[in-house]
């Protein structure tokens, strides 16, 4: 090896000519070197061997700033997946797999924040095996959220959840799994109490959820139920001021857009109307909302990446809805009870539609982004989210909804996700990315 033979090596006697000594001395120097440069090489990097994880505690006083390199050393060396023969892991595919531990939480001890039309235990939901199910990538072990780390690694900084009541779903995930460390206070909401944040006073740590279902400018005429008075006046150059005049306020972000392009609305640009989707009115031009949808993350990513500000932006693809035999207004229910596998099921049209919109113009901006804005991640929940039609309120949405008629209609929830369940496994992907992302 190297090393024996560089510890074999004497020098030549010091009665040679001046000259020779010099070329002792330039071959000695030249010899280090290459027995430095090959050993470094020679040495296999943490991900490319089966080592085992290391517990590692942070001290309570450690903070860090994002970007810096204490913080993403830190990170690394505290949660890592581990690859298979050296191949890098898509965390985003795998296989839903039985998991006899089941959740970190109870719908009891996060009953304070847990809304509850996902609150499908105490709303009389029978069965329990959507509870024990974990996400596991094809070529590494994802491991589970760690509440006391994330809290550790997050002092002092601040998250926004930006988006519509899916975004609100998984910020209430976090919120019950980070509440076995510390119970989260609520310090502020809005008048439908649909925005809200809390503070972690031990950590001083921010968790916010904005609610912006279009990331546009709205008007909205819709009841909690759904249920809509007017067409929605959608403007497709205007940002919603509701989060983009908060975004510099935060460290960290996840956002995404969703299902509400999808609704009847009216479009504007310059505040004159351009045309509609799907609102049936003869003089106004119909537009595809695939043109809105478009618009809108184009003018978001164009935002988020001109702001001179450090940070992470986590981009969450929309997730399917999984209603059999109708939609939510026409009698569509979820009633399966174990994950599809995969192959057993395919995207729907209009979901892919909307995912490959999302893919494009996130790689668009990915591409594009500045040195001084924050860093784009994709958080590609559909694909896993896909395969869990069990996971949904279904009827569960209302308290005990058979107790007086078990043969009774009612309204369905099948693209909100029951807390617990595998909405949980979206905060094992983004510990994951924020460590190795």
């Amino acid at each position: 090896m190297v090393r024996e033979r560089w510890l074999d090596w004497k020098p030549l006697s010091v009665r040679k000519h001046n000259d020779v000594f010099v070329k002792v001395a330039v071959s000695f120097l030249l010899l280090v070197l290459s027995f430095r440069l090959f050993s470094t090489r020679s040495i296999p990097s943490p991900s490319a061997v089966n080592l085992p994880l290391l517990k590692h505690t942070l001290s309570p006083e450690a903070s860090f700033s994002v970007g810096s390199p204490d913080f993403e050393g830190i990170l690394r060396r505290n949660n890592s997946s581990q690859n298979v023969g050296g191949k890098k892991c898509d965390i985003f595919k795998g296989d839903w797999i039985p998991d006899p531990s089941g959740p970190v939480y109870t719908n009891e001890s996060c009953k304070n924040l847990i809304e509850d039309h996902q609150n499908c235990m105490k709303n009389g939901r029978p069965d329990s095996g959507y509870l024990y199910w974990r996400w596991k990538p094809r070529d590494c072990e994802l491991p589970k959220f760690d509440p006391e780390k994330f809290l550790h690694l997050m002092r002092n900084k601040s998250w926004a959840f930006i988006g519509d009541s899916i975004s609100r779903n998984h910020v209430q995930s976090m919120l019950c799994i980070l509440s076995q460390v510390e119970q989260a206070i609520e310090v502020y909401h809005d008048k439908e109490y649909r925005s809200k944040t809390w503070v972690f006073p031990s950590y001083n740590f921010t968790l916010s959820v904005i609610w912006t279902p279009f990331l546009l400018e709205a008007a909205i005429f819709e009841d909690f139920n759904g249920v809509s008075t007017s067409e929605t006046q959608l403007h497709l150059d205007k940002l919603d001021k509701r989060w983009s005049e908060r975004f510099k306020n935060f460290d960290y972000w996840v956002i995404s857009g969703g299902k509400w392009f999808l609704k009847t609305a009216i479009y504007y640009e310059n505040n004159t109307i351009l045309g509609c989707h799907n609102c049936l009115k003869g003089n106004i031009i119909e537009i595809g909302f695939d043109f809105a949808y478009r618009q809108a993350l184009n003018l978001a990513f164009e935002f988020i990446k001109d702001v001179d500000k450090k940070g992470v932006v986590f981009f969450r693809t929309t997730t399917p809805d999984h209603f059999e035999n109708g939609e939510w207004f026409s009698g569509g229910t979820c009633e399966r009870t174990v994950p599809f596998k995969e192959g057993e099921v395919e995207i729907k049209d209009v979901d892919n539609l909307m995912r490959n919109i999302e893919l494009e113009e996130f790689q668009k901006a990915r591409d594009l982004g500045s040195l001084n804005g924050p860093v784009f991640q994709l958080l590609d929940a559909a694909g896993l989210s896909l395969l869990r039609p069990d996971g949904h309120p279904g009827p569960y949405r209302k308290f005990h909804p058979f107790a007086e008629d078990k043969n009774a209609e009612v309204q369905n929830d099948c693209l909100h996700w029951c807390l617990p369940g595998p909405i949980d496994s979206w905060n094992d992907l983004v510990m994951e990315m924020l460590v190795n992302g």
